[in-house]
């Protein structure tokens, strides 16, 4: 009973609660999320009647769903009726408004037809009408081509050059060049110059050989032309001294003289190798026959051609001018190749001067002039080049004495040189520089074979041996008899005579650069000015840092920088003879030698100070404290002593130097030797000092000061040299009195005993 209760009441339960099972299944199936499987099942699943009851569930639910579209339907009809009827009233006026649009288009289609066909009609008639015209227009503009190349055909076959030359002229010039465009003119055009190669292939062998003919002898023509301009300038050179009345030299300028005598026959035996046949050649038109360029020339003058002929001419000269103008790779090694290059290039130019005289229009002043320019910059750039390769003086020399008389010999000819003697200031800078590296060799050597003492004198031609190569003046030294010495060394008469003969040297290559005694003048001072700045200064300074050179030496050396720079007014007297002009003149330069020979007598003043201190730290590191001695020696240490007797040796040989240098070195060196006793004392690896040490110290002390008051070297007021010690003594003092108490108490005061002490030092060495 119990359990069939218990299903009554499951029974019950489903029964009541069905409605909602199947309400939910319809959710779901309306939903469309979940799967219709999932809930059919769950419908079915062991229900009896459970299909019959879910189906009328889901008519009941359509059943309410159409209730509502009808509602909805019958709310929005009337709208829906009302938009059909007004799409129907303009669905028949579309359809009228499309008949129209049809019908107008199709009017429009066929009214537009017969525009086309008239159109395209007057287009083509007028194209036609363009070509008939264009056709005309260029048969006009060939008939008379068409009817001169006829002619000129006739004429040729007459064999009336002269005409046919004419009709080929008119024709290039002025027929052909209307209707270039077409093929049967550019035969005519290809054909023309063979016609006329024809008529000028003999002239054209004529002038070959004539250009040939040239191209050979410009070497002999040119050395003919260099020649005469030689000796036409040494005649008037020789004139112009026979009546200059004023002319004459010192004693200086004597062997000037000489030397340019010896310039002009070095020069003149330069062109006097020349066969006997040669001595009668005059011009260059006994050289070369002209007469075949006079006919080639008439001939193309004739034909019209001329300007042709001029330009084929202006070509091959020019090429020939390249060939000439390029020099041979080993030119710079000897003079005779710079002489080559010169007679080649001259016997060109005065080749084209002759054909520029002798004939109209062939050659013009503005075509030489244009070639002469640009053979004149090549000729630049070569010498520039080559002439860099010339280490020796003598050949840059030889080779300036050869520019000049290139320059002279074309600018006879009219051709402007005045940029080669621009390129000769070049080269002079150049000379000036082989000079200077050969005179930097002497002055090398000079120093180097030098002893370092003054000059002994034994009797009054010594005396008078040693006066003439160098301007030294002493009444003092006058007064002494013989023997007796000079104060300076053999090198400073050596370098006086090397500066002079480095004037002379450079005096030479100023000859003759049509430049007057001022420039020249100053070109002397200035490669001087050079000789001494550079050179001479650079030899001294390197001399001075010479290891080998001593305290001695140097001394010497402040010596003779003294004498080398009192005789710079006689270089400069010395140069002023030789080009006559003033001192007083306001644009003259001055020599810089003052100044050279101060600059190395600083150097030696301050090698002599290095040197000293240098000396100074030797004895210094052999010194051989015994710090923890119980009491002095009694007397000073031996390297101290000998440390003096160097110094007094030393600077009584300074007394032959000027005071304040001999003062400075005395006082740089007393300083340095209180510095280095000091750095003793205070040396971070002494750790121990007795009284005893201390005491031994003072003593060496109490001599450095007795050495100061000695006055080693003259000059000094009162106790100068001394207060070099005089922290040394002050700090002293203090420990050997002890007297601690009067320091702390003075200190900071300007009357304190020990100013000096710095309480640092103090308390390092009390440490100790």
């Amino acid at each position: 009973m119990a359990r069939k209760s218990k299903s009554n009441l499951s029974e019950l339960y489903l029964e009541e609660n069905k409605d909602q099972i199947y309400e939910n299944a319809l959710a779901e199936i309306q939903s469309f999320e979940l799967p219709l499987g999932t809930t059919l099942r769950s419908v079915y699943d062991d229900q009896p009647n459970a299909h019959q009851k879910f189906m009328e569930k889901l008519d009941a639910c359509i059943r309410n769903h159409d209730r509502e579209i009808e509602k909805m339907c019958n709310f929005h009809h009337q709208g829906f009726v009302d938009a059909i009827t007004e799409l129907l009233k303009v669905r028949a006026d579309a359809e009228k408004l499309k008949v129209q649009v049809t019908d107008t288009n199709r009017r429009l289609q066929d009214a537009g037809k017969e525009v086309i066909a008239q159109t395209e009609e007057i287009i083509r008639c007028r194209v036609q009408q363009r070509n008939i015209t264009t056709v005309v227009e260029k048969l006009q503009l060939c008939l008379p081509v068409l009817e001169m190349y006829s002619k000129l055909k006739e004429q040729m076959s007459v064999k009336r050059y002269y005409s046919a030359l004419k009709t080929m002229e008119q024709l290039e010039n002025l027929y052909l060049p209307r209707v270039s465009q077409y093929r049967f003119c550019q035969i005519m055009i290809e054909n023309l110059p063979k016609l006329r190669e024809e008529i000028k292939e003999i002239s054209m062998s004529d002038l070959k050989d004539f250009l040939e003919s040239i191209r050979k002898h410009s070497d002999r023509i040119g050395e003919t032309a260099m020649k005469q301009a030689q000796q036409q300038k040494t005649f008037s050179t020789a004139l112009q001294k026979q009546n200059n009345v004023n002319y004459g030299r010192n004693m200086h300028l004597g062997r000037n003289r000489i030397l340019e005598s010896k310039n002009e026959l070095t020069l003149k035996r330069t062109f006097e190798d020349e066969d006997e046949h040669e001595e009668e050649v005059l011009t260059a038109q006994d050289l070369v026959d002209f007469s075949p360029v006079y006919r080639c020339l008439h001939i193309y003058s004739v034909l019209g051609d001329g300007e042709v002929f001029e330009n084929y001419y202006r070509k091959q000269r020019r090429k020939q001018a390249r060939l000439v103008l390029q020099p041979q790779s080993s030119m710079h090694e000897t003079v005779e190749g710079y002489r080559r290059y010169f007679s080649q290039i001259v016997g060109f130019f005065v080749v084209e001067d002759h054909i520029l005289h002798v004939t109209q229009g062939l050659v013009t002043r503005t075509y030489t002039d244009e070639l002469w320019n640009m053979a004149l910059s090549k000729i630049i750039a070569v010498l520039r080049t080559h002439s860099s390769y010339c280490s020796d003086p003598d050949l840059v020399l030889e080779l300036k004495n050869l520019i000049v008389v290139f320059a002279d010999t074309l600018q006879g000819y009219g051709f402007p040189v005045n940029r080669l003697f621009d390129l000769l200031f070049e080269i002079r800078d150049q000379y000036n520089e082989t000079l200077l590296k050969k005179w930097s060799g002497l002055f090398r050597d000079i120093f180097e074979a030098d002893n370092y003492s003054p000059i002994p004198v034994a009797n009054e031609e010594e005396y008078r041996i040693v006066i003439s190569k160098f301007p030294f003046q002493d009444p003092e030294l006058d007064k002494q008899s013989f023997p007796k010495k000079l104060p300076m060394s053999q090198s400073v008469p050596q370098i006086y005579m090397q500066v002079k003969e480095f004037i002379y040297a450079s005096l030479k290559f100023s000859e003759s650069l049509h430049r007057s005694s001022t420039e020249i003048d100053d070109m002397l001072r200035k490669s001087t000015n050079l000789l001494l700045t550079r050179t001479l200064s650079s030899c001294l300074q390197n001399l001075i840092k010479k290891p080998h050179i001593g305290l001695t030496e140097l001394v010497q050396i402040i010596i003779n920088t003294t004498h080398l720079e009192q005789a710079c007014k006689y270089l400069e007297d010395f140069i002023s003879n030789i080009t006559n002009i003033s001192q007083l003149t306001v644009h003259t330069a001055r020599l810089y030698g003052l100044s050279t020979f101060k600059d190395a007598r600083h150097a030696a003043e301050g090698e002599i100070y290095t040197k000293l201190n240098q000396k100074i730290d030797e004895f210094i590191q052999i010194a051989d404290y015994d710090w923890t001695m119980s009491e002095s020696d009694g007397r000073a240490s031996g390297y101290l002593m000998d440390l003096i007797n160097f110094l007094r040796s030393t600077f009584q040989v300074f007394t032959h130097l000027p005071g304040k240098v001999a003062q400075t070195a005395c006082m740089s060196a007393c300083q340095h030797l209180s510095m280095s006793l000091m750095q003793m004392l205070l040396d971070s690896e002494l750790k121990q000092i007795s009284m005893g040490a201390i005491q031994q110290f003072n003593l060496d002390v109490i001599q450095c000061e007795l050495f100061a008051s000695s006055e080693p070297v003259p000059g000094f007021q009162g106790d100068t040299l001394q207060l070099a010690f005089i922290d040394l003594r002050q700090l002293l003092d203090l420990f050997m009195v002890w007297d601690w108490s009067t320091y702390l108490a003075d200190y900071g005061q300007a009357t304190s005993k020990y100013l000096r002490v710095n309480p640092s030092t103090a308390l390092t060495l009390l440490e100790k």
